[in-house]
This record gives C-alpha cells, sequence and structure tokens, in this order.
C-alpha cells in the first residue's frame, strides 16, 4: 500500500496537515477514519489513541483495522469489553469487499469541516448533511446566527422568535437552532417564509424527525437550507443526544440568541456554551413573572446583551453572507416605515394593541364594549387584509 514519505499525526483538527499529503493519502486517511469511528465505545479521545499509534508504527489507521486482537490488545490500554466489541464489529464488516463512505458525510480531514468543530473539546468524529452544500463554507466561517429558547414557550416568545427569523433571513443570514418545538420552530419557520436559508442541528439522526410533528418542516429546512447531525442513520437517539447537539449548534454560529426559557432549559446549555467558545450572547426580555422566562431573564442579569427589537438588532448586525440586491430594503417590509404599519394605520388602535397582548375574543368585547359578533366580523375582515392571523383558541395575532 503507498505510503507518504514521511508520515504525520493527522489530527482532527488540523487542516494544514491534510492539505499537505497526497489526494490519495487523504483518501486512506479519510477511509481509515470512517472505518474506525463507527465503532461501539470509540470517541474522539479512542481515535487520537489510534492515530498516534499509526504513527509509531508507521502505517496508517486502514492498517490497524486489520491488526489481530491480541495485537491491538498489546498496543492499546482500552478496557477488554470495549475490545471485544470493536472485534466484533469489524467481523461484521468483513463481508464489505468494498469501503463506501457516503458522498453526504463530512470528515474531520475534509475542507468542509467546520473550524468551530476543531476548536471544541469533544468534537463530533463525523457529520452528517441534507441540502444545500453551499451553505457549509459559510457555517464553516462562522457566518450564522442560532436562536434557541424554550420547547413550551409563550405566545409572545413564538411571535418574537418567527419576527427574529426573518429579519435575519431578509437580512441574508443563515438561521441556525435545533428545530425542537416551540422556539426553535418558530425560527425557522420565519426565516423559511421569506425565502430565507435555514440550518437546523439535529439530535436526531436525519432520517428521523422529533417530534414527529416536525417531519414536514424538517423536509422543507432540508429544500431550502441545510441539515446537519452528527449520527448515523439508524443510530440510537438518547436524551443526551439532545443536548450534545448544543455545542455544535453554538460551534456554527457567530452570534447565539435566546428567546425566553426556563430555568433547567437546553436553551442555557447552548447560552453556557456560546459563552465558553467566545460566541456574542443576546437576550430577548420576557414577562419577569413568567416561569418560564427565568433561565433568559437570569443571563441578562448575569451580563448577556438584551435584545429589545428583531429588526433594530439586525440593522445592527449589518448585512450577512447570503444578502442580495433582492433581499435588502428596496421592499416597504424593509423601510423605516413598514408595510406592516401601512397595514395597521387605518384600523382602530385600541382594537390592535389587546390583539398584541394575546386577548381572546372574549376579552376583547369586554375591554372594546362590543358584542362578540360583530368583533367576529371586523377580525375576519382583518384576516382578508392580512393584518391578523387566526389561532385556536378564538384569538388572533397581529401578521
Amino acid at each position: 500500500m503507498p505510503q507518504p514519505p514521511s508520515l504525520k499525526l493527522l489530527g482532527p483538527y488540523s487542516a494544514d496537515q491534510c492539505n499537505s499529503t497526497s489526494e490519495l493519502w487523504l483518501v486512506l486517511v479519510r477511509r481509515g477514519w470512517w472505518l474506525w469511528a463507527q465503532c461501539p465505545g470509540l470517541g474522539v479521545v479512542r481515535l487520537r489513541q489510534l492515530q498516534q499509534l499509526a504513527a509509531a508504527f508507521e502505517v496508517d489507521l486502514e492498517v490497524l483495522w486489520h491488526w489481530p486482537l491480541p495485537k491491538l490488545s498489546a498496543a492499546l490500554a482500552w478496557p477488554q469489553g470495549v475490545l471485544l466489541a470493536v472485534d466484533r464489529h469489524r467481523r461484521s464488516c468483513a463481508a464489505c469487499q468494498t469501503l463506501a463512505i457516503p458522498d453526504q458525510v463530512i470528515l474531520p480531514m475534509d475542507d468542509a469541516w467546520p473550524e468551530g468543530f476543531r476548536r471544541l473539546e469533544r468534537p463530533p468524529l463525523m457529520t452528517f448533511w441534507q441540502g444545500d452544500q453551499a451553505l457549509l463554507p459559510l457555517l464553516s466561517a462562522g457566518q450564522a446566527v442560532a436562536v434557541v429558547g424554550s420547547r413550551r414557550a409563550s405566545r409572545h416568545a413564538l411571535q418574537a422568535a418567527e419576527l427574529l427569523g426573518r429579519a435575519l433571513a431578509r437580512a441574508g443570514w443563515p438561521v441556525v437552532s435545533g428545530l425542537a418545538e416551540g422556539v426553535d420552530a418558530s425560527a425557522h419557520k420565519g426565516c423559511l417564509a421569506v425565502g430565507g436559508q435555514p440550518v437546523a442541528v439535529l439530535g436526531t439522526p436525519l432520517n428521523r424527525a422529533y417530534p414527529a410533528e416536525h417531519l414536514n418542516l424538517q423536509a422543507r429546512v432540508a429544500q431550502q437550507g441545510l441539515l446537519l447531525s452528527e449520527l448515523s442513520p439508524g443510530a440510537r437517539v438518547q436524551r443526551s443526544s439532545f443536548a450534545r447537539r448544543n455545542r455544535l449548534l453554538v460551534a456554527i454560529a457567530r452570534h447565539v440568541v435566546v428567546v425566553e426559557c426556563p430555568e433547567g432549559s437546553g436553551a442555557l446549555l447552548t447560552a453556557e456554551a456560546a459563552v465558553r467558545q467566545g460566541r456574542s450572547l443576546s437576550v430577548m426580555p420576557a414577562d419577569a413573572l413568567r416561569p418560564a422566562a427565568r433561565g433568559s431573564n437570569r443571563l441578562l442579569r448575569e451580563g448577556a446583551q438584551p435584545l429589545l427589537d428583531p429588526e433594530s438588532w439586525v440593522a445592527g448586525l449589518g448585512m450577512g453572507p447570503l444578502a442580495t440586491p433582492s433581499r435588502v430594503s428596496t421592499t416597504p417590509e424593509n423601510n423605516g416605515v413598514s408595510a406592516r404599519a401601512n397595514r395597521l394605520e387605518h384600523h382602530d388602535p385600541a382594537l390592535l394593541a389587546l390583539l398584541d397582548d394575546g386577548a381572546s375574543l372574549p376579552q376583547l368585547a369586554h375591554a372594546l364594549q362590543r358584542s362578540s359578533v360583530a368583533l367576529a366580523e371586523d377580525l375576519v375582515q382583518l384576516e382578508l387584509e392580512g393584518v391578523v392571523v387566526a389561532e385556536p383558541g378564538m384569538r388572533w395575532r397581529l401578521a
């Protein structure tokens, strides 16, 4: 088998070593990494140990793959259970005549491997992707904004996340989130609604959706943007899978925004990862008396930047890497006096204010001293004009 003139230890975080080897050697390195990365019980620490062993014997990882179990046992101080599991896995793969690495997988020695992953203490061994491959270089450069928050978010938080997703997409920023229910989904829906490119980092393999109701949303994100996961198809999903994906979500973003979350929320883990990884952290203030907002409000007390208005915040952020003339403020929606303001100015301000506060039809009738029938007729007309959107429970919200 061809060998390089002088074998260097190929770390999963040093692309310069990949660039200095021949294309053939890179193919060999990728194949060896792919083999070992799928073994049960092996993480980045043991993969590094394998690389060190390969360098010491001046062979590649694929050669180590064929070492007999006693030879591996003598060379590696691994628990016997791990070695036996590796050997069982190798035997199960023995029938494979060729090693086919899927096209939609990125390995640590690839140019498309995000730079943020290289700096993680526990980087993924591989990353699967589906969607627009052109987004990968932007994520590698951290040219994206992550939006996270509570799964059981308030109506206000859902609306805020959607508005933020829209504003970011119009400014040309990829919108990153975990595709969880609540804030994550609302940010992605807002991004999709204006033709933006969302990026979902999943806690499941790409062929699974969680929650199951997000199957269509996940498909739309894959069609218009990008899905990423460190879990291979068929991999077991554990509760910790969703917590682990937070570090990846932060690693591909330049800024992280938290929109309402309680104490103990996974969004707080994402915020902690943002601080550890040196990312900008902003938080949207929420109702001080709402338990669902205690976690995010605590982040504000601890020094996170308050995000008071999505449009103004995004304007301060500037144009993103996907900005095009068609996205920039040539439409009324992006001007100082927006199309939304134009639609609202000829309607009852008291009614609109109550709708903005989330009032139901009975509450509207009581506050405005009007009949529910007359109000319902007005609200239907407002819905036809695109001013409000109907929601379950006889509620409407401003569009």
